[in-house]
């Protein structure tokens, strides 16, 4: 089974705050950037010799708008799909953030939680639930509008980036990463 994961365009977010499961704007260049993805997913699919026999997406706006531009309407929205969720220190700049536990996630982002938020292992579950449920399902050829902490969660879980290397293979805005699964 290919699954085509397709991360969001460029949200309209200062450089420098935390956002993740926030539904933030998209930039102004949605259209342009929008297009370039419908051509990847139209050479990715073309690269598999068929359709896509489903589509999901994350609920957030940004995901569900670039689903929509790219001809993919009934995409199914799917909660496993989110990104990271970074509790109170969402919207906040990395820089005022108090916490003292910030450093501690820093030091150790695989597994400690902002406060009310998740780990990347917590969101690692949600991906792996996602991918059984996916290899269950009899479909051969799915496309995903997601987010980067999901395709990264996805390389990490098939052993294409180490946790020691995971951040330099971060897909960018409006990049697709086709996997075997």
């Amino acid at each position: 089974m290919k699954i085509t994961f397709v991360r969001h365009t460029a949200v309209d977010v200062e450089p420098g705050i935390c956002y993740g499961r926030t539904d933030v704007p998209l930039k102004q260049t949605f259209p342009e950037e929008a297009a370039k993805a419908r051509e990847a997913i139209l050479t990715a699919m073309e690269s598999n010799g068929e359709p896509f026999d489903a589509v999901f997406r994350s609920p957030l706006s940004r995901c569900r708008l670039l689903a929509d531009a790219c001809g993919y309407e009934d995409a199914i929205p799917d909660e496993r799909l989110l990104e990271m969720n970074f509790g109170e220190w969402e919207m906040q700049r990395y820089d005022d953030i108090k916490d003292t536990r910030l450093q501690e996630w820093f030091d150790d982002w695989l597994h400690v939680s902002p406060p009310g938020g998740e780990s990347f292992l917590d969101q690692n579950m949600r991906v792996r639930s996602f991918l059984d449920d996916m290899k269950k399902s009899g479909k051969e050829n799915i496309l995903v509008f997601t987010h980067a902490g999901i395709m990264m969660n996805v390389m990490l879980i098939l052993g294409m980036a180490s946790k020691e290397r995971l951040f330099d293979s971060q897909p960018p805005y409006g990049g697709l990463l086709t996997v075997e699964v």
